[in-house]
């Protein structure tokens, strides 16, 4: 646990102000849309929403919260959370965060500040840039948020990729400099962002994830990729984990829409189903597949490294080992079936039993650039 003490409460009131104006204003118009423009429903709310009231004074969580759905458009993320009261969407240290794609969301400065102020995070894809993958700063940044970290500290560890490092803020460059901004950190070397988890009201935070890593215009998913497993298995407590399965969205913003190709289309049917918590205290196999990684990490750090690892950071043989990659795997398939889980509640008929598996995709294209259709006809996207 950190102490309180070492880490400012809050963002500057300025970023604060920034970030609640941003979600707000979005969170406003995507209630608009949903409510008066189109036919909405959401299903599980209740246990959902009580979850969330729990987590409202961040020095009471005990944990962080991950949500996690399929992708099946570019404006999934926001106009699902259109159902969040007002007192959630104006409160960002109780709103998600999300690993947004720096090639999309970070084209310029001006659209990074507005991303970053809507609390999503530079988030490099890997056949866009080779700063990209598991183990890239935006991720070391999203487990900690996860849970109750200490002000970073430059690691150690030798790495492959030397912009892991955080460090002091430097005013003249950052967007959000104050006086209080304690630590920011790089993506690329060159670019700098305040690291919203040297904030006490961000502790144990909530981060959305759409592991299928692209738009994918069908009702069934895509292989998951591993970045959702580092987050479950490296945060310091076991997150709640809620799956959820979506609905509709493809049908406001298909990825063959015509002219006018950027309006979103209305009088459409919007569905949200909302699983049960999978994680956290309760009895889950994501309890046990912890408890594995961290009997791996003690063997593996034992000795000389056993100091030097922080939360988030990776020697090479628990980013690369046979046994670390397994448990990845594992992790992986377990946060699939959770979310196969809520399709059945929903009703629809069991998926291929091979859906899941990378290669059932490569001949589809998964290294394919931007939009298209697979061999079945299905429409993918590049968001």
């Amino acid at each position: 646990m950190s102490d309180p003490a070492q880490k400012p409460a809050t963002p500057s009131l300025l970023s604060r102000s920034t970030s609640a104006f941003t979600i707000g204003l979005i969170g406003f118009l995507s209630k608009v849309f949903t409510d008066s423009l189109s036919r909405y429903q959401v299903h599980g709310l209740e246990e959902f929403m009580d979850l969330l009231e729990q987590r409202r004074d961040p020095m009471a969580r005990k944990r962080g919260l991950i949500t996690i759905s399929n992708h099946i458009s570019i404006i999934d993320d926001p106009l699902l959370w259109a159902f969040l009261p007002f007192r959630n969407i104006f409160d960002p240290s109780n709103m998600r965060w999300s690993l947004g794609s720096y090639d999309l969301c970070y084209k310029n400065k001006i659209a990074g500040q507005f991303f970053f102020a809507g609390q999503v995070l530079p988030t490099h894809r890997l056949k866009h840039s080779p700063l990209g993958g598991l183990f890239q700063p935006t991720m070391r940044e999203a487990i900690r948020l996860l849970s109750d970290a200490p002000l970073p500290r430059p690691s150690s560890f030798p790495t492959n990729d030397s912009h892991t490092l955080f460090h002091p803020a430097i005013p003249e460059t950052d967007p959000f400099s104050a006086p209080t901004v304690p630590y920011t950190y790089t993506t690329n070397g060159s670019d700098i962002w305040p690291s919203p988890s040297s904030y006490t009201s961000n502790r144990h935070a909530w981060i959305h994830i759409f592991p299928e890593g692209r738009v994918h215009q069908r009702r069934t998913m895509r292989y998951f990729r591993w970045g959702v497993a580092r987050l479950i298995l490296e945060a310091d407590e076991c997150p709640d984990i809620v799956p959820m399965w979506i609905e509709g969205y493809n049908e406001v913003y298909p990825e063959d829409r015509g002219f006018p190709r950027s309006v979103p289309r209305l009088n459409k049917n919007l569905s949200i189903w909302l699983g049960k918590n999978v994680g956290g205290e309760i009895a889950n196999p994501f309890l046990d597949l912890r408890r594995r990684w961290k009997d791996l990490v003690q063997r593996e750090t034992l000795g000389s490294h056993a100091p030097d690892l922080e939360l988030g950071t990776l020697p090479e043989v628990l980013q690369h080992g046979q046994e670390a990659v397994e448990l990845r795997m594992e992790c992986t398939k377990a946060v699939r079936d959770a979310v196969l889980e809520v399709r059945r509640t929903r009703g629809l008929p069991e998926e291929d039993s091979e859906a899941g598996l990378v290669e059932t995709w490569r001949e589809d294209g998964v290294d394919k650039q931007g939009t298209g259709k697979e061999n079945d006809g299905t429409l993918f996207g590049d968001g």
